[in-house]
């Protein structure tokens, strides 16, 4: 339990709900209520061990940050996620509603155990291990099948090992929602091109070879299609995009629109991941694409290359 001033709120608070929610405890001392439900808040944050952090804030002492949450009576508790208020309640209420409203957003004791062996088969996947990494994102699964950040890491990695059968199985679950996620399309997309250059003979040709022929006939969309799913397999992520822009800038509507939604997968499997804050830290493995220099710093090569294509996509289409 930590006190709350206006100068401690923006980093005990605000930052930290990234992380763990953070439960503030509006109160005074001169409260008999407060006095009631404080030292049950206090017994639940050791009993969740972890899952929440609770913070108190004098209202008579902070009245600023009481007026910001527009506190009309005490004791009242507001619950912080991801920067901001979440839910909340006033009054002194007994145990087993203070367990219900905790248990209404906190994560469960499973949920919690996945996210951390998410978080080590990052480690693991950093120190080159990608066997063990496979391994506990499978276990992240099976203890939380609903965590789509370790599923889309787990078949990412797989995909990226040419485990396809298996990256295959754990993609289906994904691939039968309605709406479909753009993520979970794009690991379709990309685990159909390392099928497809495994199973056609023309993966074996050289560019000149694929460029001779589409010379013949530049509206041979099927070959030019083949061309960007080979150059995908091989990871010429810009080559097959050039490619895929040929087709739309000649036939947007070629093949319901397999090189738009293709074009599309390739953008989504490039774009850098969001900054991490420590709640979500693990969740995002490469899994084998990458362009050399990557990084999710200012300036990202790789994240300007996305948004260049991304406008070339959109002119193409206009």
């Amino acid at each position: 339990m930590i006190d709350i001033t206006e100068q401690n709120f923006q980093t005990d608070v605000i930052d930290a709900s990234f992380s763990t929610p953070v439960l503030i405890d509006f109160w005074a001392p001169w409260c008999g209520p407060c006095k009631v439900i404080g030292p049950l808040l206090e017994k639940l944050e050791q009993d969740y061990a972890g899952a929440f952090k609770l913070v108190k804030i004098d209202s008579d002492q902070e009245q600023q940050l009481s007026s910001a949450f527009g506190i009309r009576s005490i004791p009242t508790c507001i619950l912080m996620i991801g920067g901001k208020p979440v839910d909340g309640f006033a009054g002194a209420l007994p145990e087993g509603k203070l367990r219900e409203f905790l248990d209404k957003h906190l994560p469960s004791q499973e949920e919690l155990a996945a996210a951390t062996e998410a978080e080590e088969a990052q480690e693991l996947l950093a120190e080159g291990d990608t066997a063990a990494a496979l391994d506990k994102l499978a276990e992240a699964l099976a203890m939380n099948p609903g965590n789509d950040d370790a599923r889309y890491d787990y078949v990412r990695l797989l995909i990226g090992s040419h485990l396809f059968e298996e990256a295959q199985g754990a993609l289906a679950p994904k691939l039968s929602e309605i709406p479909l996620g753009l993520r979970f399309s794009a690991l379709a997309q990309w685990l159909e091109a390392l099928k497809f250059a495994a199973s056609d003979a023309r993966s074996a040709w050289s560019v000149e070879q694929f460029d001779t022929r589409i010379g013949e006939n530049k509206r041979d969309f099927e070959l030019r299609y083949a061309k960007s799913r080979v150059l995908m397999a091989q990871g010429e992520w810009t080559a097959a995009m050039d490619e895929l822009l040929e087709i739309i800038m000649r036939d947007k509507k070629w093949n319901d629109e397999a090189a738009r939604k293709t074009m599309v997968a390739i953008l989504e499997l490039l774009t850098p991941p969001k900054p991490k804050t420590s709640a979500d830290a693990g969740n995002k493995t490469t899994g084998g694409i990458e362009i050399a220099g990557k990084s999710a710093a200012k300036e990202d090569p790789q994240a300007e290359l996305v948004s260049r294509y991304r406008r070339r996509l959109s002119m193409m289409l206009n």
